[in-house]
């Protein structure tokens, strides 16, 4: 057995002694001969071989900004896979940092209950013109009018040149070095918290990128027992697995404890492929809740998955892996076609607003239903499981950037349209959140895009765009992934913010936040607590929320015609929030009719009680 993971600190890649000397270790198993390469001039210190196929050095040679890498048997040279700094790419050599030494200011800072975050998903090069950690820090004060609680920031661990997504990440230790580098990050995390906003970073852990993964040459870090979209899964249950387990559970506590994240989103974890007794995202889990009792600060991991299956969100204290929130894609399929959007590939299995009321009762649409795209049965009840479980969106990086033009909503639905999605979304009983732009109703695409090194890659991945999209023709070609252009035609552009459209979409989602965050029957995480009824030819939905003292009542017309809808009138409803309104630039408010309420195409009215 493996020495244990330490909580407090780092055990592995290089750290420093309170005297300042460096420890280094390294897991290479197969190695005979291990020294280390430090500086332009390569001056040679061996490291010592340990038990299971790990190597150590102390040494006062090292010091922090010094460049390193590792020689293995004299022949194969390889950065450091814990490296906190690749300065020159993933090709290049290794640099010591010392990320415990920055002089945090956030001593006060308690990070909120899920149930109160408002995501808002941001990729960090396409955020801002500049594109890096200080250009999202310069929007805080934005983010906060807008009501904002948490930021959630697309992957940043060192990928091939300076534009990419961030799931080719091949260094997970690293930050993205063109994007402020690891003191950057601490420095926007503590901007953040300042601010009164929480950091969310998404992490990957089922793959890495095809480009700069050197892994393979030091050990077993992957196993062809498996596969996945992306080659050779990552090995958390085979020969070896005890030391790329320990990796990954390092590189948890790592983003908690020294940079002072608020959550982890990891990435498709339903590609994690792990048959040991103990699956390891519940390790995980008891590993951070080990870190919050000895920090006293608290954390969540939330994952992406694809699988409707709870046992991820289940308790550990009922046999599940522990984690605390999930992304629910089938609510983003059952909106999206409910809107009138094309029912193809996976958007075949949703019956549009019946599926986007059950989506509101029981957060998954197929619980143990027959799914004609799978062709098989599929998921299982959530029963038990609070609102805030579940994370919900109208729009993300995925389904965004996953078509071929990159269109955003708003280059897909009407303005009136629009306003309703945000409805959907926020004043839903999950924790809803935004992707960047979407508050002003940005107009600009987000592509997919890389800035690889490799030819062959470069060929390989623009083919392989091209075949994806291929019935698609008609309508042009994909965009070139690799090309600067592409990812210049995906920035945000901020100029927007001030015009009157886009002004006035902003303050509707500023309205919108602020009434959840006040009004104790929105915030609730109670799934008991509401009701809700879909009429199929009228495209209407009715949506109605209570807590305490309070009722919330939503009327949603998703039809292209007034709809007449009724509304109880023996207890005086309040009206607090109409799409129509000419305030927020819809065609104004039709009158009642018949005692019963009639929705302007395309809206909806909110009532407080």
């Amino acid at each position: 057995m493996i020495a244990p993971v330490k909580i407090h600190k780092r055990s592995i890649g290089v750290t420093f002694e309170s005297s300042g000397t460096a420890s280094i270790r390294l897991w290479a198993p197969q190695a005979k001969a291990v020294v280390l390469l430090r500086g332009a001039d390569k001056a040679v210190e061996p490291l010592q071989q340990q038990p299971y196929g790990f190597w150590e050095l102390s040494t006062n040679t090292l010091q922090e900004g010094d460049t390193y890498q590792f020689q293995l048997d004299q022949k194969t040279i390889v950065s450091d896979p814990a490296s906190l700094d690749q300065p020159e790419g993933v090709h290049g050599p290794s640099r010591v940092r010392n990320i415990e030494k920055f002089p945090w200011t956030d001593a006060t800072w308690v990070n909120p209950a899920l149930a109160e975050y408002i995501f808002y998903e941001i990729h960090t090069g396409t955020f801002s013109t500049v594109g890096t950690f200080q250009g999202i820090e310069e929007k805080l004060p934005y983010l906060r009018e807008l009501g904002i609680t948490a930021i959630e920031i697309m992957p940043v661990a060192q990928f091939p040149g300076d534009r990419n997504w961030g799931y080719d990440g091949v260094f997970p230790f690293a930050v993205q070095s063109s994007y402020g580098g690891a003191e950057g990050l601490q420095k926007l995390v503590d901007a953040c918290h300042a601010q009164g906003i929480a950091v969310v970073l998404d992490v990957v852990y089922n793959h890495f990128g095809p480009e700069g993964n050197y892994l393979p040459s030091i050990g077993q870090y992957f196993t062809d027992k498996y596969k996945t979209p992306w080659g050779d899964a990552v090995n958390f249950d085979d020969a070896g697995s005890d030391a790329v387990r320990s990796y990954f559970i390092e590189n948890v506590l790592m983003w908690f404890r020294d940079f002072h994240i608020d959550a982890l989103r990891m990435d498709a974890v339903h590609a994690i492929r792990d048959f040991s007794p103990k699956h390891i995202l519940r390790e995980i889990r008891e590993h951070v809740d080990e870190l919050m009792t000895q920090t006293g600060r608290k954390h969540y991991l939330i994952v992406e998955l694809d699988l409707n299956d709870t046992r991820f969100i289940d308790p550990l204290d009922r046999q599940g892996y522990g984690m605390h929130a999930q992304w629910v894609d089938e609510f983003h399929h059952a909106l999206r076609v409910t809107t009138g959007q094309p029912t193809t590939g996976y958007y075949s299995d949703f019956k549009g607003i019946t599926h986007l009321a059950k989506a509101y009762r029981d957060a998954y649409v197929y619980d143990g239903m027959y799914s004609e795209h799978r062709r098989r049965s599929f998921g299982v009840k959530t029963d038990g499981h609070p609102s805030d479980r579940f994370v919900v969106f109208s729009q993300n990086h995925d389904q965004v950037g996953n078509r071929m033009l990159g269109e955003r909503t708003s280059s897909l639905v009407s303005f009136e349209m629009l306003k309703v999605l945000a409805a959907s979304t926020l004043l839903s009983p999950f924790v809803p959140l935004l992707f960047m732009g979407e508050e002003y109703a940005e107009t600009n695409p987000f592509l997919y895009f890389v800035s690889h090194g490799e030819k062959e890659l470069i060929d390989a991945v623009r083919e392989g765009r091209k075949a994806e999209f291929a019935a698609f023709h008609n309508e042009g070609e994909a965009p070139d992934p690799q090309a600067a252009e592409t990812f210049q035609q995906s920035k945000l552009e901020w100029s927007r913010v001030q015009e009157p459209r886009h002004k006035t979409m902003f303050a509707f989602y500023q309205t919108l936040i602020a009434i959840r965050k006040s009004s104790i029957a929105l915030r609730s995480t109670n799934r008991s607590q509401l009701a809700v009824a879909a009429q199929e030819e009228t495209r209407t939905l009715r949506l109605d929320r209570w807590c305490e003292q309070e009722h919330a009542l939503c009327l949603f017309n998703f039809s292209t015609a007034p709809q007449s809808v009724p509304l109880e009138s023996d207890v005086p409803w309040n009206c607090v929030l109409n799409s129509a309104d000419t305030r927020w630039g819809g065609p104004g408010t039709l009158p009642p009719a018949g005692g019963n309420v009639i929705l302007q195409p395309e809206s909806f009215i909110l009532y407080l009680r």
